[in-house]
């Protein structure tokens, strides 16, 4: 069983026979933190999830995770966090569901990409997952791209003004997470034109002139293209 708790660096982290992985360092038996982060302590070693930019889960949120475990009652999704996403057999096919009755690999399978919304957490343990709502569910295709989940709000725009502006001037469909996993699909040189335009809006989601400098690079395009 994985145990997790926060810790900053100098923090004892846990005493005994194990081994000081990603973040961590050993004195005698005893592991101490090098980050401030998320101490995850299982299967025989000790490491730190750094928490300065990673997301952490919130009820509601809506996230793009992958299918990257399956067991007889739970898919486990990689959710762009130091938690895991758990969507259950349950929620899905119903209170009838039976291990003996469905094969879970069928409904999705390891590599799926689903748009899912945070139905638990409490920090204590990972996040419970729902796909019950409109447009939830399985992506069928498109380019996964991530960014910092801090950043998404300024990706979003006032009222939604920004990720129109991309789609309309690219003419690309994008599933934006708030966990900063994006997916974009369209004609290739539409997707590489939204993925420019995610990058720019991510390096400089600080400045005030942005929507200034997102018209500005549209604009260009129009340039670029006549000179083919």
């Amino acid at each position: 069983m994985v145990k997790r708790k926060y810790v900053v660096p100098g923090d004892l982290i846990v005493e005994g026979d194990l081994r000081a992985s990603t973040n961590t360092f050993k004195t005698g038996n005893r592991i101490y933190s090098l980050r401030v982060g998320l101490a995850e302590i299982g299967n025989g070693s000790v490491r730190v999830i750094p928490l300065s930019g990673t997301y952490i889960p919130r009820v509601g949120d809506v996230v793009v995770g992958e299918v990257i475990d399956i067991s007889a009652f739970a898919w486990q999704l990689d959710i762009n966090s130091c938690f895991y996403g758990y969507l259950t057999a349950q929620s899905v096919f119903g209170r009838g569901y039976s291990p003996s009755k469905y094969n879970l690999s069928n409904k999705f399978k390891i590599g799926d990409l689903l748009l899912a919304k945070i139905q638990s957490f409490d920090r204590t343990r990972d996040p419970m997952l729902s796909i019950s709502g409109p447009g939830l569910g399985p992506i069928e295709r498109g380019v996964v791209i991530k960014v910092n989940a801090m950043k998404v709000p300024r990706l979003i725009g006032k009222k939604g003004s920004m990720i129109r502006l991309i789609e309309s001037a690219t003419k690309c469909k994008v599933i934006l997470g708030q966990n900063g996993v994006i997916v974009v699909s369209g004609e290739p040189d539409g997707v590489s034109k939204a993925i420019e335009i995610i990058r720019l809006v991510e390096s400089k989601a600080h400045l005030a002139e942005l929507n200034r400098m997102v018209k500005e690079l549209i604009d260009s395009w129009g340039v670029r293209d006549a000179d083919r």
